[in-house]
């Protein structure tokens, strides 16, 4: 029996491994702050037998609380990915696995590798709707890519969306996936309404070293870049110091960040209620967004989310705040779940590659019925 991650996105440190039935297992932290929460590992030699995994530190993790009710995400082909029932107790979450191959791979969520981000890059170029602009190389000398999709033009809106500021929130890039294979789908009479009002800029992936080496919130150089925005520097954040000056010379009508939530069992929409200039227009514009959304994902909810900011309140590091300050522009984070969603459970994949999809997939419909408002 062996266990590894050493290849893209692995994370996780063996304390024990002797006996199937006795695995124990550490999460790794980022690889320059001090966040822990996501983990991928191989485990190897171990067809038919019972496993007993136990993962030790839950309590150095960044969100204890998440690990109530969360299951973890399995597969023999790195393609479907299954949920295991786990528990959670006190500072260890255990699950039990009899592997019916002699390896399987374990996750916190199912990852979105850096060679599939690469072919949604190379998919996407061959689209004749689609220019790929390279935006800046990051700390780790790796491309940062926005696809630019739509002609120019001076009548028309001006949207971006952003995803995957946090490496451990694949989901965010499987929405990224489902959102482009709609807007680009020239068949599709949204997507063509759209365009022909607009052009859209997209950032598939923030990230991408995080997302390599394995962390869940931060760069090469340990910056939480979802926290940089008020101040982002050209050497340790220069995903985000190069990505906001190409919106400052693009402008932006609406604003669209994808996200994860470890804690929340939902999918929600975090809006700009603190920023200095919220008004009744920009009250307007939320409301409408997330009408739309409600009528097209039965996925998407209102009722649960994260606090509203008092006005004047909200923390201007943050991309959607600072993007909705600075251009006066309808400006949200879109969270999706690590579990399962509460108002629409599936046992046996939870919140999955797939619906994630969906939800991007549906979610350029709402940004359709709200286009003529911006």
């Amino acid at each position: 029996m062996q266990i590894s991650c050493q290849f893209d996105a692995g994370n996780i440190e063996v304390i024990r491994a002797e006996r199937p039935n006795d695995i124990r297992l550490a999460i790794r932290q980022d690889n320059a702050a001090d966040y822990r929460q996501w983990f991928y590992f191989r485990l190897s030699g171990v067809r038919d037998q019972a496993c007993h995994i136990t993962i030790n530190n839950l309590d150095k993790t960044s969100y204890p609380a998440a690990w109530d009710g969360y299951h973890p995400c399995v597969s023999y082909d790195r393609e479907e990915w299954f949920r295991v029932t786990a528990r959670c107790d006190d500072k260890q979450l255990t699950f039990k696995l009899t592997p019916e191959y002699d390896d399987v791979y374990i996750a916190y969520f199912a990852p979105y590798s850096y060679e599939r981000h690469l072919d949604l890059i190379a998919w996407a170029q061959q689209s004749p709707l689609c220019q790929v602009k390279r935006v800046c190389q990051t700390v780790d000398g790796r491309d940062l890519d926005v696809l630019q999709i739509g002609e120019v033009d001076k009548a028309k809106k001006v949207l971006w969306m952003i995803a995957r500021q946090h490496p451990g929130e694949a989901m965010a890039e499987w929405f990224i996936e489902g959102f482009l294979s709609r807007l680009l789908d020239v068949d599709d009479p949204v997507a063509k309404r759209v365009l022909a009002q607009a052009v859209y800029y997209v950032v598939p992936s923030m990230n991408p070293d995080g997302a390599v080496r394995g962390n869940l919130r931060t760069n090469a150089a340990g910056v939480d870049l979802n926290r940089a925005w008020a101040a982002p520097s050209p050497q340790q954040s220069p995903e985000v110091y190069y990505v906001q000056r190409l919106i400052q010379q693009t402008g932006v009508d609406a604003f669209l960040d994808i996200h994860g939530d470890e804690e929340l069992p939902y999918n929600f929409a975090d809006g700009c209620e603190g920023i200095p200039s919220y008004d009744k227009r920009h009250q307007a514009l939320e409301a409408a967004f997330k009408t739309a959304l409600l009528a097209l994902s039965p996925d998407f909810q209102t009722d649960y989310g994260y606090p509203k900011d008092a006005p004047g309140q909200a923390n201007l590091s943050l991309a959607a705040q600072a993007v909705g300050e600075a251009h006066r522009c309808l400006s949200f984070t879109i969270e999706m779940p690590f579990k399962d969603t509460a108002n629409l459970p599936d046992l046996e994949y939870g919140w999955s590659p797939e619906r994630c999809k969906r939800f991007g997939h549906d979610t350029l419909g709402a940004v359709y019925q709200v286009l003529a408002k911006l």
